[in-house]
């Protein structure tokens, strides 16, 4: 890349890297960061003049704006959004929502990342894109988690993204890009720099000094020499007190600025208060001041700023150095200038912004305004920018009562955004300046909430309950609706969550009024809480009438379907409903992708794999849970790997699941997650039973039983306590984890449950007659459910009790098809012990052959099975956030592996 700057060989090869791999098709991403000064600029625009047959899209974040949703990224997309027609609907409402050319719902801010993607792709598709994000530190959040979801998606699309950000790089957005670090010149080029921009000789030493005190930084080294003499130079650079390159840098540029004529730095302070850089605007403020325009012209010359068709400085510290150098009361001005000529119909939040600004003290009609701000944020799903309007409104709000309901909102919105710890100073505004007890309860409310999404989840169910009883009197619909987040809370936490038990909360939501109107998440609320006051058999009904709402809707979903069906998908866990559960994550799914909700689509996701796993299908379970690692890559929710374990533990691997449910156990338990160490336990014991090593299953079946919550009413784990003791010689412990399952089994009565019981029985039977109709039965009804690995585990028991009682041709009938079943599925250590089985009845078994999808990632098998479903390459993109040369890219690699060269041979 040959150009202006001085050394830089290796930066700019490895820039020249990124162009290369643009125009070869292959996305690229790369952080350029070092400190202020050190010229990520400068690589940026050589990068540009280099990027021959691509276009060039260059946006900046600008520290001002960092409140304002979407600001950067509209910089970027503005010359290419007559493209957002061609993108699927969904994805070209919420992007013009999101840049306020359309007003509707707050979209998801992932929704909008993937029409971002499609966007570029489309862009791409007729010449390489080379993407430079110049001060990426100061994009706003709404932009830079859009954008780095984009960069996290490219693979085959002629798409480059380089970011260049100053140091200390902080935040999860750049965790895990390539990175470019820029450091100071060598001696050589620096010194060669400095010969260049300085006019007079330098003594070799000073100038070795000089060299040596700036790092090597480029701008240090043609800013600081500027105007001095060598002699003014010497005497400067050898104060003990010499502050870092930055402050210097600053302080040189503030001398700079105050050296310029009063009007000139009128309106360079006007030119820097406002961000955009719009000539039109900065034209109306100077002249609504009696600032001629020839009064940029010594700033011009001085290098210090251009003017054209925008307005640029010539680095950020130019433009924090004009704002320094002004006293606060022509700050104030300055602002108050913008806000007067900016058109409150067309630009309203930039107007709001900089009469906030210019305010004193408390101005409630400001205030309004950010009020209104904050909406319509909000309602393009900038949730940074909403909580930033509403904690400056909340400043500037004189009446306390006022000022404690913004401040509530303000809050609301700061969680949202994730910043918990602000969010607990604007609670604390909230409970100083009202005494309103509805508005006391809801501040505590949000207390709750931020201990259980900061990861106090111990202390959340207590916190939650107290608002909970207090609200009922204020407001019974929320009490309720706190009631459900109560429970919730406790069994996250489970043994953890303190004396107070889920049965006890759950008696306190019993103990509440009734609806007034009965809303189906009122329904979900009055079986959960029987189940766990008054037993497993009180609640059945209650559960199943509350499905059954759930399941009957008409119409499109209502907020009680979106926020509470993932309970919902719980109690048709509690009544081993298997039919309910299957259909209700598939609509829950669905609404979720519909939606772009990711926030939501990683949860119940988790519930498909848990679905997919107990009916035997492996790969899908691995596909889905490579769909929810893509989308924790991009959110960075970590969640817990609940999904993962059960997989690991069911492919029977002993090396790698072992470590792998090991760390996981112990990690849920720091973090207070009860429900996630018996997760733990659980799959531990899975593993051990397919093992065969019984004994250590039976330790932690026990671990995995010991606090039912934890994994729901239900229990998955009470058969494998009931295997493993049995077949470990503990008959007692079987015995009595046999008469919890029994309680459970009889009273829902559904085949997949009754199934279970009978599968356990056979193992305590006292004679042959009652093992082998149990067993027969066990057959019988899981044959009528999805749940293909537990009607293989009760042919496996059946099997190995008919070769030990002596009837080899009949075990073989049973083994065969277990044996069949476990290793279609990938259950390698179930499909090994009904192999030992086999062998002991005399039979050969063959060594397994792989099957032709084992070659497939689990993304590919994904990619494959939606596309053997008849899905587009958009289509397919969309569900996946991909882009469709991605996507295409994937297929590629899937005929290859697969040796197929149609679409239609993916079919089932």
């Amino acid at each position: 890349m040959a150009g202006g700057l001085v050394g830089r060989r290796a930066d700019r090869a490895r820039l020249g890297q990124v162009v290369t791999g643009v125009r070869a098709g292959a996305g690229q991403v790369l952080i350029v960061h070092g400190e202020a000064g050190i010229g990520k600029t400068a690589l940026l625009d050589e990068a540009a003049g280099a990027a021959e047959g691509c276009q060039v899209a260059r946006a900046a974040g600008v520290e001002s704006e960092m409140e304002l949703a979407f600001a950067g990224l509209h910089q970027l997309c503005a010359p290419y959004l007559a493209l957002a027609e061609q993108l699927p609907q969904p994805q070209r409402v919420a992007l013009k929502v999101a840049f306020g050319i359309e007003f509707g719902g707050p979209p998801d801010r992932f929704l909008v990342g993937a029409a971002v993607l499609t966007l570029l792709s489309a862009v791409a598709d007729r010449t390489p894109l080379l993407c430079l994000i110049d001060d990426a530190q100061w994009l706003d959040q709404a932009s830079a988690q859009t954008l780095t979801f984009v960069g996290r998606r490219l693979l085959a699309d002629r798409i480059g993204l380089v970011f260049a950000v100053r140091e200390p790089v902080i935040g999860p957005e750049w965790r895990g890009f390539p990175q470019l670090a820029v450091r100071g010149l060598n001696d050589r080029d620096a010194g060669a720099l400095l010969d260049a921009v300085f006019p007079g000789r330098l003594d070799e030493r000073v100038r070795d000094r000089i060299v040596s005190e700036t790092g090597g930084n480029p701008l240090a080294l043609i800013e600081l020499p500027r105007g001095r003499s060598a002699g003014e130079l010497a005497g400067g650079f050898e104060r003990p007190d010499a502050r870092p390159v930055t402050s210097q840098l600053e302080q040189n540029f503030v001398r700079r600025v105050r050296e310029l004529p009063a009007p000139t730095q009128l309106a360079l302070l006007v030119a820097a208060t406002e961000p955009v850089g719009d000539v039109a605007l900065l034209l109306r403020a100077l002249a609504s001041l009696g600032v001629p325009v020839e009064a940029m012209e010594p700033a011009e010359s001085a290098g210090l700023i251009s003017v054209d068709a925008l307005v640029r400085f010539r680095h950020p510290m130019v433009r924090s150095a004009s704002i320094r150098a002004a006293d606060p009361a022509e700050r104030r001005r300055a602002h108050q200038t913008l806000a007067g000529s900016i058109d409150r119909r067309q630009n309203p939040d930039r107007r709001a912004w900089h009469l906030a600004h210019a305010a004193v003290g408390p101005d409630e009609e400001v205030a309004a305004e950010l009020v209104a701000s904050a909406d319509r944020a909000q309602r393009r799903g900038g949730v940074a920018a909403a909580a930033a309007f509403l904690r400056r409104a909340t400043e500037l709000t004189p009446v306390p009562a006022d000022r404690a309901v913004r401040a509530l909102g303000a809050a609301g919105a700061t969680l949202k955004a994730g910043d918990f710890e602000t969010a607990l100073r604007l609670l604390a505004t909230a409970h100083e300046g009202s005494t309103d007890e509805l508005h006391l309860a809801r501040v505590d409310l949000l207390r709750g909430q931020v201990a259980f999404q900061s990861g106090h989840s111990t202390e959340a169910p207590a916190l939650l309950l107290d608002v909970a009883r207090r609200l009922e009197p204020l407001d019974l619909d929320l009490a309720r609706d706190t009631y459900l987040d109560v429970i919730a809370a406790a069994q996250f936490a489970g043994r953890l969550g303190g004396p107070v038990g889920v049965a006890e909360m759950s008696r306190a939501a019993r103990a509440a009024p009734p609806a007034q109107v009965t809303r189906k998440r009122d329904l979900v609320l009055d079986a959960i809480s029987l189940l766990f006051t008054d037993g497993y058999p009180a609640g059945v009904e209650p559960a199943r009438r509350a499905l059954r709402a759930f399941i009957e809707r008409s119409g499109p979903p209502d907020q009680d379907e979106i926020r509470w069906l993932w309970m919902a998908c719980l109690l048709a866990v509690d009544l081993w409903d298997d039919e309910s559960w299957d259909l209700l994550t598939e609509r829950y799914a669905q609404i979720a992708r519909d939606l772009g909700d990711l926030n939501e689509l990683p949860l119940v996701l988790h519930h498909r794999v848990m679905v997919g796993l107990f009916a035997g299908d492996l790969a899908a379970a691995a596909a889905l849970l490579a769909e929810i690692r893509t989308i924790d890559d991009a959110t960075r929710a970590g969640l817990s790997p609940y999904g993962q374990l059960c997989l690991a533990a069911l492919r029977g691997d002993p090396g790698e699941a072992g470590p792998f449910i090991a760390k996981a156990r112990d990690e849920s338990m720091a973090r207070g997650e009860g429900g996630g160490a018996t997760t733990a336990h659980f799959a531990n014991a899975l593993l051990l039973n397919g093992l065969a090593r019984y004994d250590e299953a039976l330790v932690a079946a026990r671990e995995a039983t010991a606090y039912p919550v934890e994994l729901g009413v239900a229990n998955w784990a009470l058969p494998e306590l009931i295997e493993s003791a049995a077949l470990s010689g503990e008959r007692e412990l079987a015995a009595e984890g046999l008469d919890r399952l029994a309680r459970m089994a009889r009273a829902c009565g559904t085949d997949w449950a009754l199934g279970l019981l009978a599968r356990s029985t056979g193992l305590l039977a006292t004679t042959a007659a009652e093992a082998e109709s149990a067993y027969q039965e066990a057959i019988q009804l899981l044959s009528r459910t999805r749940m293909r690995m537990d009607l293989a585990r009760a042919q496996l028991l059946y099997g190995e009790w008919l070769r030990r009682a002596g009837r080899r041709q009949d075990a073989r009938v049973q083994l065969r098809t277990a044996y069949k079943l476990f290793a279609e599925a990938g259950a390698e250590a179930f499909a090994d012990r009904a192999g030992r089985e086999l062998v002991a009845t005399g039979e050969t078994v063959g060594r397994r052959a792989g099957r032709a999808t084992d070659a497939l990632t689990p993304q590919e098998a994904h990619i494959a099975e939606l596309a053997g479903a008849g899905l587009t390459n958009a289509e397919i993109g969309a569900q996946m956030f991909l882009s469709q040369h991605t996507v295409d890219w994937h297929l590629r690699k899937v005929f290859a592996k697969l040796g197929i060269t149609s679409r239609k041979q993916l079919r089932p």
